[in-house]
Parts: structure tokens; sequence; C-alpha cells
């Protein structure tokens, strides 16, 4: 965990998407004391048509460079999510230079029991003996 989906508008190149995977995997290590293994992203393109957005909802000035973040983790403190939102949108700033305001993140929070990564076990679970 996590489990991360990230959602482009078509026309992105690959090093371009490649930075975001790795800025918000970054962030996670940083702020969320994420393992450095523990990377699993989806990274999607979408059609114009595809991907819709408000581009001022809460008075954000959005554009068509929208990122579209989603996060699947284990429950967070809220200090430690905070934190998460500010290191993605800062690192994707910097690189590849995605203004924050089309940094859009939903976090989803599971329990360890709704994790399986392989072998058909839920490896987060401690087996009583």
């Amino acid at each position: 965990m996590p489990l991360v989906r990230i959602a482009f508008r078509e026309g992105k190149t690959a090093t371009y998407r490649r930075a975001v995977a790795d800025g918000v995997h970054a962030a996670l290590l940083e702020s969320a004391s994420v393992p450095e293994q523990d990377r699993f992203q989806v990274l999607t393109d979408h059609a114009p048509a595809d991907l819709i957005y408000d581009p001022s909802y809460l008075g954000i000035n959005r554009s068509d460079d929208i990122v579209v973040i989603q996060i699947t983790l284990n429950q967070r403190t809220q200090q430690v999510k905070l934190a998460l939102y500010q290191s993605i949108a800062a690192k994707l700033a910097k690189n590849p230079g995605v203004r924050p305001q089309d940094v859009l993140i939903s976090l989803v929070t599971v329990m360890p029991e709704d994790w399986s990564f392989g072998q058909g076990k839920a490896q987060y679970v401690k087996s009583e003996s």
C-alpha cells in the first residue's frame, strides 16, 4: 500500500508522466512513511471529453493540465494528510512544472485487511497461531 491512480489529459509525454509518478511517490515516502519499494501506480490518459472537471470550483483556477491523483492507503492522521497534499503539490510544481492549482488529490482510506499483494493472502493481517 498505497495504490496510486494518476489521470492525465492525453498528450503528456512519457517523461512528464514519469516525473509526476516519481513526485507522488517521493511525497508518500517523505510525508506518509511509505516504504521505498511499496510502489504501485496506475497512470491513465484521457481524451478531453473523458476528463471532466470544473475549471473554477472553490475559487481555484484550473487548466487543461489538471492532474487527478487518487491514493488508496491505510488510515493516516489529518496532519499527515495535509503534509502529503502540500508535498505532492510542491514536488510536481518543481518537476515537471505542474501548477499547484492543477493538482487534485483524493485519498481513499482502507483497513489493513483490505489488501492482498498476491498469493491470495492478506499480508497485513497477522494470523493467530
